[in-house]
């Protein structure tokens, strides 16, 4: 298997290839992205790993994926772990590239095509509108503690800005899910569920475009809600969930503390498991995780909420 390993920084790409030993760099610009591909193409290469940087490589994975080339994106603190675990403490671009060259060739991440540019957007918005809701309850407290009467007012004509920037995007974003009839039956068939509203469905199609194409587990998985065991000789610690998309997870929580109250089948499921001596947070998860699958289902199957 032939694994090429991407670093990204501001100005430039330091590239490697597992296990032949390439290595090269060309600038982050158009020019260099062309010379990545020329370089790139002729090797064949069965995957082309990128580091998720916070955006910059962004125009990478797009150039890459444009040229048809196997690209998967990973997640950096997983082959900082992996780097670590095989004694590489050294940090350098041209390192870097080479651990991410050898972490896709030794763990095989599955490829997954990139998001197209309608839905990239709107996962933009729906991250927007999360940024401004955190800001807006970050001035609210602010507005709580604050005593001198100018930091009250200027606080209070933050807020009300905010809140008009909210409503522009609530409307940009309920014009594009509208606007589209796939997403619009999305939207729809995600809604019937009694506890899913419009915010949590818009943020399931825009941050988690794979629902209804993967069985339970995987989709689980990603929403990072799959719990692992913690098992060492005799000792048994408590499974716990982690990694998968945290804005997704996040919303599915609040679904599920709602479907929790007025969905019957995920009420009855949750009584249940406090019956069983469920702690509330681990019958919440068991909801939450419920609820992906039947929505996954849903999606699937093109087939509205049923209760039965």
């Amino acid at each position: 298997m032939k694994a090429v390993g991407i670093e990204v920084s501001k100005d430039r790409l330091d590239v490697h290839v597992f296990p032949q030993g390439i290595a090269f760099a060309v600038a982050r610009d158009g020019k260099g992205l062309a010379e990545l591909i020329e370089r790139l193409a002729p090797l064949t290469p069965d995957l082309v790993a990128v580091e998720a940087t916070g955006g910059f490589e962004t125009v990478v994975a797009a150039a890459l994926a444009g040229a048809r080339l196997p690209l998967v994106v990973v997640n950096p603190a997983q082959v900082r772990h992996y780097a670590q675990a095989v004694g590489k403490r050294a940090k350098t671009d041209p390192i870097d590239a080479a651990m991410i060259a050898r972490f896709a060739h030794d763990t095989k991440p599955e490829l997954r095509p990139l998001p197209d540019e309608a839905t990239q957007l709107l996962a933009d918005l729906v991250a927007r509108r999360r940024q401004i809701i955190e800001m807006i309850v970050a001035e609210r407290n602010r507005e709580r503690r604050a005593t001198v009467r100018r930091i009250k007012k200027s606080i209070a004509r933050l807020i009300a800005a905010l809140e008009k920037e909210l409503v522009e995007i609530d409307a940009e974003i309920d014009a594009g899910v509208r606007g589209s009839p796939a997403w619009r039956d999305k939207e729809d068939l995600l809604a019937s569920v009694p506890g899913v509203g419009p915010v949590v469905a818009r943020t399931l199609i825009a941050e988690l475009p794979e629902l209804g194409t993967l069985d339970s587990k995987k989709i689980a998985s990603l929403a990072g809600l799959a719990p692992y065991t913690r098992q060492s000789g005799q000792w048994k610690g408590k499974s716990m969930i982690g990694g998968g998309r945290k804005s997704v997870r996040c919303a599915l929580f609040l679904a599920a503390l709602v479907a929790a109250r007025h969905n019957p089948v995920l009420k009855a499921f949750r009584e249940r498991l406090a019956k069983a001596g469920k702690p509330k947070m681990v019958a919440l998860i068991a909801v939450a995780r419920k609820l992906i699958t039947i929505l996954n289902a849903i999606l699937r199957d093109q087939k509205p909420w049923q209760p039965a």
